[in-house]
C-alpha cells in the first residue's frame, strides 16, 4: 500500500499537480486524465518512474499506463490526492466535451435507442409479420391469436415512452425509475382517455397543423393534451429536464432523506410540467419535423430516394444515420408512417452483391473468410462486416455498392414506399412496408424490387469494374506470414526482437527467470503481430510481449490453469496469474471500455481458479463492430522481463483454434 501512495503521488506531480486535474479514471490498464493544461505536465519523468510502464497523450486524454495493478493505483490515488466524487465520471465524459452540436445530437439519440434496438426490431417484425398474415387473410383480426401476437408486436411500441424513460435516464444520469415512472405518466389510461375526451374547453392554433384541444386543467392551468403513446421526443426532452430537477433536489435534501425525497420532488415537478409546456411543445416540435420532411420528399420521391440511398452508408459509417431514426419515429408517431427510410433500404442489399463479387472474385482465403459471413449478415441488413471488412478498405467496392443502392432507393422512391412501423432489416423489413388497411400493394411489390436490383446491380458493377481492388490491397496479410515466419517474432528478454522494418535490436535485463511454459490460445480467429494492434500501449511492446487474435467466435478462454488476477467491471479485459507464474492480460478489441460492458458477459471473478480452455467472456463481435470498435484481442505477458523469449508455438501459423497451443515462453 505504502508503495502505491508513493507512487501516486509521483503520478500527481507528473500531471501537474492536483489542480492541474480536471477528472481521472481508469481503464483496464491506464489511469485516463483530463488535464487544465498538458503543458504543465512532466512526461519524461512520469515514464521513467517506477510503476509506470508509460504515458500516451490521445484522443484529448492524459494516459498514464498502469498495468493490472491499475484499480488499486486508481483508488490510492483517489485518496492521496483528495480528487472530489471519487475522481471518477462516465467513460464517455471526456469524448462528449470535443462533440458539436450535431454530434452530441447522433450521440443522444444513438445512446437511447442502441440499447433497446434489438427488441425494438423483434417487435416491429412480430408486428409487420401479423399486418402480412391478415393482407394474406391468414389470420383473422377478430380471432384470438390475432389479438395476442398483435399486443407482443404493438405492445412495445404502445408503452415506448416507458422504455425511452429507462434508456434517456441512463443517458441523462436520471434515477433510471424516475425516467420509466415519467414514461408511465405520459401512458396512463385516464390521461389517454382525457386525449379523446368529447369536452373540449378551447382549441389552439385551429386550422393548422399545430391544431390543439384543450380537454383539462392543472391547479386551473388549461393542459393542452396530447397523445403521448408510441411518442419519441416529449419523454426525451422531459427526461432531460428531470434531470436538471434531480441535480437541484441533490443539493437541496439531505442526505439522510434523498432516497426518498429527490424522486419525490423530480417526479412532483417534472411531469405536471412535462404535460404543461414540454410535452405540447415536443408534440409540436415532432409534427412540423415530420411536415418538413414529408414535404421534402413530396417535391420528388425519385430524387429523394437516389441521394438517400447513395449516402446511406456513409451516413452508417459516420454515425449519422441515428438522426434519421428519430425522424422516422417521429413520423410515426405523428402521422402513422414514415417515408423517409424506407428509402435506405436497398443499401444494404447493393453492398451484398459487391461482396458476393469479391466472395467469387478473391483468391484470398481470409477475404473469402471475411466475406461470406459478411453476405449472409447483409441479406438480414447487418452491413458493417461487408463495410469495415471488405468495400471501405478496398474504396471502389464501396463505392459501386453506393451507386447500386442510388438505383434502389429511386426505385423505391418511385414506388412510393413507406414503412409503417419500425421493423427489422434486409429481408425483415418487408413487412413493416405493408399497410394493415390496403394490405401488399404496388409500393411494397416496388421495394422487393428495389431490393433485388439493388443486389444484382451490386454484383454486376463489382464483377466489371471492381475486380483488380480485390486482392490488390493484401498488405496486412502479408505482414502476418512476414512476421509469423521471423525467427522469433515477438521475443523478450534477451532475445532479439525483429521489428515490422526489419530493425532489431538487444535487450539484456539482468532479471529472475521463470520456468518455461506454454500459453493456448484464447480465441479461434488470425494471428496478428502484437505490433500490429492500433493501440500504442500493446503495439510498443510497453505492457511487455505478446500476440494479438482477430476473432471469428465470440468466446475468451482461459490459455493456462491460473487464478483470475482482474475482471474488468466492463468484461472487456481479463487478467490471468499461471500456475507456472505467467501474468497474463488479454484485452478485447480496442477502446471497447466505452462501450460500457454492451456486448459482453462475464463468465468468471476475480479470485477464481480456473483451468486451461474455461470460457471466462462471452462477446458478440457484430454488436462491438457495430458499435465502430474492432475487436483485435491481444493477449500479453505483462512480465515478459522474467522469460528470456516470448514466442509463436509454431511460428509459421496465421491462424488458430481456441484452446490449441498459441505461445512459447522460455
Amino acid at each position: 500500500m505504502m508503495a502505491y501512495e508513493d507512487l501516486s503521488k509521483k503520478i500527481i506531480a507528473g500531471v501537474g499537480g492536483k489542480d492541474n486535474v480536471k477528472s481521472v479514471v481508469h481503464c483496464t490498464t491506464r489511469l485516463r486524465f483530463k488535464l487544465k493544461d498538458e503543458n504543465a505536465t512532466h512526461t519524461d519523468e512520469l515514464k521513467d518512474t517506477d510503476g509506470v510502464i508509460t504515458v500516451v497523450q490521445s484522443g484529448g486524454q492524459y494516459q498514464v499506463v498502469i498495468g493490472n495493478e491499475v484499480a488499486d493505483v486508481y483508488e490510492t490515488l483517489i485518496r492521496v490526492g483528495g480528487f472530489a466524487d471519487g475522481g471518477s465520471v462516465p467513460d464517455d465524459y471526456e469524448d462528449g466535451e470535443k462533440m458539436s452540436i450535431f454530434d452530441r445530437f447522433i450521440d443522444l439519440i444513438s445512446g437511447i435507442f442502441t440499447p433497446m434496438l434489438g427488441v425494438l426490431c423483434a417487435a416491429g417484425m412480430i408486428k409487420g409479420f401479423v399486418a402480412m398474415f391478415v393482407a394474406f387473410n391468414w389470420l383473422s383480426e377478430n380471432s384470438g391469436t390475432y389479438k395476442i401476437l398483435y399486443s407482443i408486436g404493438d405492445g412495445f411500441f404502445y408503452f415506448l415512452p416507458i422504455v425511452l424513460g429507462l434508456t434517456a435516464a441512463k443517458k441523462f444520469h436520471v434515477d433510471q425509475f424516475v425516467g420509466m415512472a415519467i414514461g408511465m405518466a405520459l401512458c396512463y389510461p385516464s390521461i389517454v382517455a382525457l386525449n379523446s375526451s368529447k369536452t373540449v374547453l378551447s382549441t389552439l392554433f385551429s386550422g393548422s397543423i399545430f391544431e390543439s384541444q384543450i380537454h383539462a386543467t392543472f391547479l386551473g392551468i388549461p393542459v393542452v393534451m396530447m397523445s403521448y403513446t408510441s411518442s419519441v421526443i416529449p419523454i426525451i426532452l422531459a427526461v432531460w429536464f428531470a434531470s436538471k430537477v434531480q441535480a437541484f433536489a441533490k443539493r437541496i435534501v439531505p442526505t439522510v432523506v434523498k432516497t426518498f425525497l429527490v424522486p419525490f420532488i423530480t417526479l412532483l415537478i417534472a411531469v405536471p410540467i412535462t404535460f404543461l409546456i414540454i410535452g405540447p411543445v415536443a408534440s409540436w416540435l415532432s409534427d412540423g419535423i415530420s411536415t418538413v420532411c414529408v414535404a421534402i420528399y413530396n417535391f420528388s420521391p425519385i430524387v429523394a430516394g437516389l441521394v438517400m440511398g447513395a449516402f446511406w452508408q456513409v451516413f452508417v459509417i459516420f454515425g449519422v444515420h441515428w438522426g434519421f431514426v428519430a425522424v422516422m419515429m417521429a413520423n410515426l408517431a405523428s402521422q402513422g408512417f414514415d417515408p423517409i427510410l424506407g428509402l435506405s433500404l436497398a443499401a444494404s442489399f447493393a453492398q451484398t452483391g459487391v461482396v458476393l463479387g469479391i466472395l467469387l472474385q478473391t483468391k484470398n482465403q481470409k477475404t473469402r473468410g471475411i466475406a461470406l459471413p459478411a453476405f449472409i449478415s447483409g441479406i438480414f441488413g447487418v452491413t458493417e462486416p461487408a463495410i469495415y471488412g471488405l468495400t471501405l478498405p478496398r474504396k471502389r467496392p464501396f463505392i459501386l455498392s453506393c451507386v447500386a443502392a442510388s438505383i434502389g432507393g429511386g426505385i423505391i422512391g418511385f414506388a412510393g414506399t413507406k414503412m409503417y412501423m419500425m421493423g427489422g432489416m434486409g429481408l425483415f423489413s418487408i413487412p413493416a412496408a405493408i399497410n394493415s388497411k390496403t394490405g401488399v400493394d404496388g409500393s411494397v411489390y416496388g421495394l422487393i424490387i428495389a431490393m433485388a436490383i439493388a443486389a444484382v446491380l451490386g454484383f454486376a458493377l463489382q464483377m466489371l469494374f471492381g475486380y483488380k481492388s480485390v486482392d490488390s490491397n493484401d498488405k496486412q496479410t502479408k505482414v502476418v506470414e512476414t512476421a509469423a515466419t521471423a525467427d522469433p517474432v515477438m521475443a523478450g528478454g534477451v532475445s532479439v526482437e525483429t521489428t515490422p522494418t526489419g530493425a532489431a535490436t538487444k535487450v539484456e535485463p539482468n532479471v529472475t527467470y521463470n520456468v518455461a511454459t506454454k500459453l493456448s490460445s484464447p480465441e479461434t480467429g488470425q494471428i496478428i503481430p502484437l505490433s500490429e494492434v492500433k493501440d500504442e500501449v500493446f503495439s510498443s511492446g510497453a505492457m511487455g510481449k505478446g500476440v494479438a487474435i482477430e476473432p471469428t467466435d465470440g468466446v475468451l478462454y482461459a490459455p493456462a490453469d491460473g487464478e483470475v488476477a482482474l475482471v474488468f467491471p466492463t468484461g472487456h479485459a481479463v487478467g490471468l496469474n499461471t500456475t507456472d507464474g505467467a501474468e497474463i492480460l488479454m484485452h478485447i478489441g480496442m477502446d471497447t471500455v466505452e462501450l460500457e460492458g454492451k456486448g459482453f458477459e462475464t463468465l468468471v471473478q476475480k479470485g477464481e481458479t480456473v483451468k486451461a480452455g474455461q470460457p471466462l467472456v462471452k462477446f458478440d463481435i457484430e454488436a462491438i463492430k457495430a458499435a465502430g470498435y474492432p475487436v483485435t484481442t491481444p493477449m500479453v505477458v505483462t512480465n515478459s522481463k522474467n522469460y528470456h523469449d516470448v514466442k509463436l508455438a509454431f511460428p509459421a501459423a496465421t491462424e488458430v483454434n481456441a484452446t490449441e497451443p498459441l505461445l512459447q515462453l522460455n
